[in-house]
C-alpha cells in the first residue's frame, strides 16, 4: 500500500488538493461519534466474494437440500396425489402442444419428461411444472417454419432442440451470476397482454383444426387467420363433429364439477379431482369413438376425420442435437425472443403462485432450473420449456407438498411412452385442438382485471391494449417487444417528469374520528401534548384539506422534496423548479447590485429607462437565508446531478451575496449519497474555522438516549457534558426509574456523526437546526460560511 506522502505527491501531480480530503475528525477529538464516508476499498470489498457467500451459493443451487432431510409420509402422499394428477393433464397436452411446434407428438412427451424429472432439484416452487406449454410451442413452431423458408434441408427437430440448447446455456450462465433481477424489468401488464394476445392468436390459430377446413395458414396474423377461417366455413368436414363436442364436452364438465363442487362443499375437493381429470377423460372417451369409427384402418390418412397416428414408443431421437454454424446463424435473431418468453412465463407463473401459498421463489435460481432442464433437455429430444400456468393451477389446488411431486408426474409421462403409444394412433386431431383452445382460455386476462388495469393507470391500460393488438394483427414476438419497449419509456418518462414539492409545515395533533364528528370543538378531542410538525406540499397535491393553513417554513426558507430520486435524467428539471420559484419568491440581498444598466446580465434588466425599482413591492420579500432538501427518496446521487447541485449552490450564492446560503439535507440514508455530497462541498462548515466558532454558529445534532455501563459512562461523562445540551442525570435518573433500578445507566448520544451537521435525520430537524443558526446570526443579512 502507498504511503501517505506519496499518495499525495500523486495528487499534486494530478492537480488535487492533499487537503481536500473533506476529513473534520480533528476538530471532534472529544470522543464524539464521528462519521467516515465509504472508501473505494469499501467498495471494492464488497464486490468480493467472502467464504460464506461462496457457502451461501453453493447452497442455493441445490435447494432441495434444504428440505429432502425433512421428508415425510404426508408430504408423500401429498406429492403422489399432485403429480399423479397433473400426469393425467400433462401426456395429452403434450402431445397437443407438439403439433403447435410443427414436430411430431412424442417431442411433446420428451419435454415433459425431462421438465418434470429435472427441476425438483434446482425448484425454490413447490407448485411451478415445467414442459410443454401453448405459448412456447407456437413461436417455437413459427420458428421452425420462418428457418425452413430459408434452410429447407434443416429438420424440425434439429431446429426445435438447437433453439432449446443454446437458450437453455443463456438461462443458466443468467442464473449463475445470479442475474435473476432482470425479470423486474417486465411489468405486470406487459405479462398480462403478451398471455391474453398469445391465447387470443392459439386459440385462432386451433379454430380450422377444429372444423377440418383445410388450406388455412394458422401462421399468418391472427386477423388475417380470423378472416380466412370464416371465408372457408363452407369446407367444414367431419372433424368439426369430434372437435365441436369435445370442446363443449370440456367446458360442460368443468362446469358441473365446479356447480357440484359449490353446491356440495364437503365434497368441494372432490369435484376438484374429477374436474382436473376432464382432459384425459374426453381424450380416452374420443380415443374410443375414434377407434369404433377407425377400427379397420391400417393407415391414418384412411381415416374418416384426421387422427393422431403412429406414435413411437420410448426414447427414439435420443443423443446431442446437431448444432453447426448455419444452425447457429439461422437461430441467431429469434433466440431473445424464445429467452424472453422463457423467463416470462416461468417467473410471472412462479411468483404468482408463491405469493399465493406463502412463500418466496428465488427468481436467479429458477433461471438455473428452466436453463439446465432446456440444457440437458435436447439431448433426450426436448424443445424449449417453461412453466405452464394451468398445470401449476391443478397442481396447486392438487395440494403438492415439495417440488418433488414432479418426479411422479414424470413416471406417468415415461409409462404412457412405452406402454400407451398404440392407443394414441386413434386419437382426432380434432379433439385435440379442443383441448388446446380449452387450455389457453385461462390465459385471458379477465375483465375485471382489465378495469383493474384502468384504475390503476390508465397509461398502461392502453399498453396492455396495445400489446394485445399488436399480437393480433402481426405476431406474438412483436407483442412482447412493444408492451415491454412502452413500459420502459414510461418508466423514463415519469422519472424525467417525476415531481418535486416545497413543503409547507403544520401542526399536527391527535384526535379519533368519533371526537372529529361531535358536535364539540376540536380543541376539546385533541390531544395536544402529542402535537407534532409534519411538513405537506404547499400546492395541496397531497389533496390535504383545503381548511387546513398550510404555513411557510420560515421566511426566506424553502424545503424541496424529490418524487422519484433525484439523477442524470430529472435533475435539470428539478433544480429549474427550485430556482424559479425561490427567485419568484426571494429578493436579491443587494437591491442596487449593479451601479450601471450596462451591467446588468441580460435575463435580469431591471426597470426600463426613466423608471425606479419598485423598492416596497421587491422589499416586501425575504432574501434567501437556506434551502432545505428532502432525501428520503434520493438512493443514489449519479455525478450529474451532484454538479447539478453545485450549480445551483454557486448560482444562489451570488444571487444572495455577500452571504451565504445554508443547505441542509433530510433523510440522507445511502453511505454513498451522503460521500458524493460531501465530496461535492455539502454537509460540513467551512474549512478556517475553529471549533469553538463551529460550535457558536453550527447546526443542531440529533441526538438519541444510549445505554451503557457505569464504568463507560463515567470516562466518558466529563467529555460529552461539555458537548450535550441535555440534562444527562435528569435522563439517568429517569431511566433508573423506568427500569426499576437497573445498574445501567442512560446517556444521549449523536444519532449521526458531528462531523456533517448539515445532514439530518429528518425535515423537522433540519428546520429547527436552520431556524437555530438564523436566529443566533441575529440577522438575514450577518454572512457566514455555511
Amino acid at each position: 500500500m502507498a504511503s501517505p506522502k506519496f499518495a499525495d505527491r500523486v495528487k499534486r501531480f494530478l492537480g488535487i488538493d492533499p487537503e481536500d480530503t473533506f476529513d473534520d475528525s480533528s476538530f471532534y477529538d472529544d470522543g464524539s461519534y464521528i462519521e467516515s464516508e465509504p472508501s473505494t476499498k469499501d467498495f471494492v470489498r464488497g464486490l468480493l466474494p467472502t467464504s460464506t457467500g461462496v457457502i451461501n451459493y453453493l447452497k442455493e443451487l441445490f435447494p432441495f437440500v434444504n428440505w429432502i432431510f425433512h421428508y415425510n409420509l404426508t408430504w408423500l402422499l401429498g406429492d403422489i396425489i399432485a403429480g399423479v394428477t397433473v400426469g393425467f393433464v400433462v401426456v395429452p397436452q403434450g402431445m397437443a402442444y407438439a403439433l403447435l411446434a410443427n414436430l411430431t407428438p412424442e417431442y411433446g412427451l420428451y419435454t415433459s419428461f425431462v421438465g418434470f424429472f429435472l427441476y425438483w432439484a434446482f425448484a425454490t416452487s413447490k407448485d411451478i411444472t415445467i414442459g410443454t406449454v401453448a405459448v412456447m410451442s407456437t413461436i417455437v413452431g413459427n420458428i421452425v417454419e420462418r428457418v425452413q423458408k430459408e434452410h429447407p434441408d434443416m429438420s424440425a427437430d434439429v431446429i426445435a432442440r438447437s433453439l432449446a440448447l443454446i437458450s437453455g446455456a443463456v438461462l443458466l450462465f443468467l442464473g449463475l451470476i445470479r442475474a435473476g433481477f432482470i425479470v423486474e424489468f417486465i411489468p405486470l401488464v406487459s405479462i398480462g397482454a403478451f398471455m391474453t394476445g398469445s391465447a387470443i392468436s392459439i386459440a385462432a390459430g386451433q379454430v380450422p383444426g377444429l372444423l377440418g377446413i383445410k388450406g388455412v395458414n394458422t401462421r399468418e396474423a391472427t386477423y388475417k387467420v380470423i378472416i380466412n377461417t370464416l371465408k372457408s366455413l363452407p369446407k367444414t368436414r367431419l372433424d368439426a363433429a369430434m372437435g365441436l363436442t369435445a370442446l363443449f364436452g370440456l367446458y360442460f364438465y368443468r362446469w358441473f364439477c365446479n356447480y357440484m363442487g359449490r353446491r356440495y362443499p364437503s365434497r368441494a375437493k372432490t369435484w376438484f379431482f374429477i374436474s382436473t381429470l376432464r382432459m384425459a377423460f374426453i381424450v380416452i372417451l374420443y380415443i374410443f369413438v375414434s377407434w369404433l369409427v377407425n377400427r379397420k384402418v391400417e393407415n391414418a390418412s384412411d381415416a374418416k376425420f384426421k387422427i393422431l397416428g403412429t406414435v413411437p414408443s420410448g426414447f427414439q431421437h435420443t443423443g446431442a442435437p446437431g448444432i453447426n454454424k448455419e444452425v447457429l446463424s439461422a437461430l441467431g435473431p429469434d433466440i431473445p425472443t424464445t429467452i424472453l418468453v422463457l423467463v416470462i412465463e416461468h417467473i410471472a407463473i412462479s411468483k404468482s403462485f408463491g405469493r399465493v401459498n406463502n412463500y418466496i421463489i428465488n427468481p436467479s435460481q429458477e433461471l438455473v432450473a428452466i436453463g439446465f432442464t432446456n440444457l440437458f433437455g435436447p439431448f433426450l429430444g426436448g424443445y424449449p420449456a417453461t412453466g405452464s400456468f394451468s398445470r401449476t393451477a391443478i397442481k396447486s389446488k392438487a395440494g403438492v407438498r415439495t417440488p418433488l411431486a414432479g418426479v411422479f408426474t414424470a413416471v406417468i409421462v415415461l409409462l404412457a411412452l412405452y406402454v400407451l403409444t398404440s392407443v394414441f394412433f386413434f386419437i382426432p386431431s380434432s379433439g385435440l385442438c379442443a383441448l388446446i383452445i380449452h387450455a389457453v382460455g385461462d390465459l385471458i386476462t379477465p375483465p375485471r382485471e382489465v378495469y383493474k388495469y384502468w384504475k390503476t393507470s390508465p397509461i398502461e391500460c392502453v399498453i396492455f391494449f396495445a400489446g394485445v393488438f399488436v399480437s393480433i394483427f402481426t405476431n406474438i414476438e412483436n407483442g412482447i417487444y412493444v408492451t415491454v419497449a412502452a413500459s420502459g419509456a414510461v418508466l423514463l418518462f415519469r422519472m424525467a417528469k417525476s415531481p418535486g414539492r416545497f413543503l409547507g409545515r403544520v401542526e399536527v395533533h391527535y384526535a379519533t374520528r368519533e371526537s372529529i364528528r361531535g358536535a364539540g370543538p376540536l380543541s376539546d378531542a385533541a390531544e395536544s401534548e402529542k402535537a407534532h410538525l409534519t411538513f405537506i406540499p404547499l400546492d395541496r397535491s397531497d389533496l390535504s384539506n383545503p381548511q387546513v393553513d398550510i404555513k411557510t417554513p420560515y421566511p426566506g426558507v424553502f424545503i424541496y422534496r424529490f418524487g422519484e430520486g433525484l439523477n442524470y435524467v430529472n435533475c435539470a428539471r428539478h433544480l429549474d423548479n427550485l430556482t424559479i420559484y425561490v427567485f419568484k419568491h426571494t429578493r436579491r440581498t443587494q437591491l442596487n447590485k449593479y451601479e450601471k444598466v450596462g451591467d446588468r446580465p441580460w435575463n435580469d434588466p431591471g426597470p426600463r429607462r426613466g423608471k425606479v425599482i419598485n423598492n416596497e413591492e421587491i422589499a416586501a420579500r425575504p432574501t434567501l437565508r437556506a434551502i432545505i432538501l428532502d432525501f428520503s427518496a434520493v438512493n443514489f446521487l449519479d455525478v450529474t446531478a451532484a454538479q447539478a447541485l453545485i450549480d445551483l449552490r454557486d448560482q444562489f450564492n451570488r444571487y444572495t451575496a455577500p452571504d451565504r446560503v445554508e443547505w441542509h439535507f433530510a433523510g440522507v440514508q445511502n453511505r454513498w449519497t451522503k460521500r458524493a455530497l460531501v465530496a461535492s462541498g455539502f454537509g460540513y462548515e467551512a474549512r478556517g474555522a475553529s471549533s469553538e466558532e463551529r460550535d457558536a454558529a453550527g447546526p443542531l445534532v440529533a441526538v438519541a438516549e444510549a445505554v451503557v455501563t457505569p464504568s463507560t459512562a463515567e470516562d466518558e461523562k466529563a467529555q460529552s457534558q461539555e458537548k450535550t445540551e441535555v440534562d444527562i442525570e435528569a435522563a439517568a435518573a429517569s431511566r433508573s426509574a423506568s427500569s426499576g433500578g437497573s445498574s445501567r445507566e442512560a446517556r444521549y448520544v449523536p444519532l449521526y456523526g458531528i462531523n456533517r451537521p448539515y445532514f439530518h435525520v429528518d425535515v423537522e430537524t433540519a428546520l429547527a437546526s436552520v431556524v437555530r443558526n438564523l436566529e443566533r446570526k441575529g440577522t438575514a443579512s450577518a454572512g457566514e460560511d455555511s
